[in-house]
């Protein structure tokens, strides 16, 4: 089987379930054989040995039955870093992107004028750490930041699982003395976390409950417990049905762990955000504003005590 004959037999074979299949078996091939993009492009006659050709069957097979490309190559790309996934973890999405560029600003800001203090940083149900470590990542390959300024992060999520893949993708992107200022903590939002912080950052679970079911009809993988907004503490369905059950108990806990003049950023859906935004106004955050996503829907809540 060559490349030529292999991108073809794939997209053939995924058509029904892929909006992309010619990109999504460029991508299966790029792994597979360990080349980039332009040597796919170039080398249509290539032939695969049988090792190559046996994991072109299994990929295309998983890919048909709707597992997300990103879950069967074990790898996706966000903010410029490839984290590792597994169905573990939530995919990172590019629309979460710029709840982390605006914690950049934001941190920044505060690093330099807190000139006597380290800052502390949470990222409440991190899942695979993109957020945190996206953050992290840059500051610290920024000039304007010296190394012993790097604030302290502490990662926190309900799925032992979830924080698993979390710590492999911090071995992945964080170097030496670097790793001393990650924690890792399993916890059910704010419960087994006892410390303040100057800056909280979310990505909760917030699609409406019968949603989120349907969402995963087509065999994605995705974990329903980093999708469904609206379970009760007790893991229970919260009866609530608007996808915001999570993240109402998550700004009310976060309100007791945000330092004076603290932020809070989190992502909600495009159809609630206005809802969330309320909710924090409601119960007394100030400078309550929406930042919008790469195609212009309501994504991301910023408020500060």
């Amino acid at each position: 089987m060559t490349i030529f004959e292999a991108k073809k037999f794939i997209a053939k074979k995924i058509e029904s379930v892929s909006q992309t299949p010619f990109l999504d078996a460029e991508i299966f091939l790029q792994e597979i054989l360990c080349k980039d993009k332009t040597f796919i492009l170039m080398n249509k006659n290539f032939a695969l040995n049988q090792s190559q050709e046996k994991k072109i069957f299994e990929w295309t097979s998983a890919r048909e039955k709707g597992l997300a490309v990103a879950y069967i190559v074990g790898k996706k790309e966000f903010f410029g870093y490839d984290f590792f996934v597994n169905q573990n973890v939530l995919l990172p999405k590019a629309d979460t992107e710029i709840l982390v560029s605006r914690a950049i600003e934001i941190i920044s800001e505060k690093i330099a004028a807190n000139e006597n203090r380290i800052l502390t940083v949470c990222d409440m149900c991190t899942g695979s750490g993109c957020i945190a470590l996206s953050v992290f990542r840059t500051l610290a390959d920024c000039e304007r930041v010296p190394s012993e300024r790097l604030p302290q992060f502490t990662m926190a999520d309900i799925s032992l699982d979830a924080l698993s893949v979390a710590k492999k993708n911090a071995e992945i992107l964080l170097y030496g003395k670097e790793n001393s200022r990650v924690k890792f903590i399993q916890s059910n939002l704010f419960e087994a976390v006892p410390f303040s912080f100057d800056v909280i950052l979310a990505n909760p679970p917030y699609i409406p409950h019968e949603e989120a079911r349907a969402l995963l009809a087509d065999g994605r993988g995705e974990p329903l417990l980093a999708l469904d907004g609206d379970v009760s503490r007790e893991g229970d369905f919260s009866g609530t049905n608007d996808g915001l059950e999570v993240a109402r108990r998550l700004a009310l806990e976060a309100k007791s762990h945000l330092a004076p003049n603290g932020f809070l950023l989190m992502e909600t859906g495009e159809y609630n955000a206005d809802a969330a935004a309320n909710f924090l106004r409601l119960h007394n955050f100030c400078g309550v504003e929406i930042l919008r996503d790469l195609e212009g829907q309501k994504r991301v809540i910023v408020a500060s005590l």
